[in-house]
């Protein structure tokens, strides 16, 4: 398994579509995974350090634990199959290892509020484009606020037979055909989508 963080959480308004991206720590390939609109908010919430009044489903996830006596020790997102992502939480309770199915949006939301260690499965990230450095990008760039964030390219069908619905709550983590499902590498346009994402995007999804 590889230690991989948060590097880019986006949407598209327009489509309804909400896209987090994990990067390896020490390289640059990257795991893309769609993700529920609810999800992404918790997601964002975390990084912007969003304060709630009350506590939210996985703030509330992970008082449960602490208070039964665990601890959430680390996530990984384990494998593809039939075009949805699946993760584990591994909570230590009494010394022993409890593994919990999960998916990977709410573990990685949960792993955030623990401060908790991410990982992926070597053969995913292996599947996906690497990242663009982008930190040192030239001057004279557009700042962020002329800068619009770029659109969800329509991928072909090859790619996305199942494509995500508006309507339908469960489309994180599946509808979308995964190289890792299909043997094929990923499209030029999510290349080109993701590298146009930088770390200051996070500001432009607000909860």
């Amino acid at each position: 398994m590889i230690p991989v963080r948060v590097s880019r959480l986006a949407m598209d308004g327009t489509a309804g579509t909400n896209l987090v991206v994990l990067q390896e720590l020490n390289g640059t390939r990257m795991l893309p995974i769609w993700i529920g609109r609810a999800e992404a908010e918790a997601i964002a919430r975390h990084l912007e350090g969003v304060s709630n009044e009350r506590p939210l489903t996985h703030d509330l996830a992970r008082a449960l634990v602490a208070s039964l006596g665990g601890m959430i020790t680390r996530v990984t997102v384990t494998h593809v199959s039939e075009n949805t992502f699946f993760a584990q939480l591994v909570v230590e309770h009494n010394g022993t290892d409890i593994l919990i199915d999960a998916r990977p949006s709410d573990a990685i939301a949960l792993a955030l509020r623990a401060d908790a260690p991410m990982f992926a499965a070597d053969a995913l990230l292996a599947h996906y484009p690497t990242l663009g450095d982008d930190e040192n990008a030239e001057d004279g760039a557009a700042s962020d606020d002329e800068r619009e964030m770029p659109e969800i390219p329509d991928f072909t069908s090859a790619q996305q037979d199942n494509p995500p619905s508006r309507d339908e709550p469960e489309y994180d983590e599946g509808g979308y055909q995964s190289p890792s499902a299909t043997g094929k590498p990923a499209s030029s346009d999510l290349q080109r989508y993701l590298e146009q994402l930088r770390p200051e995007d996070f500001g432009k999804f607000r909860p």
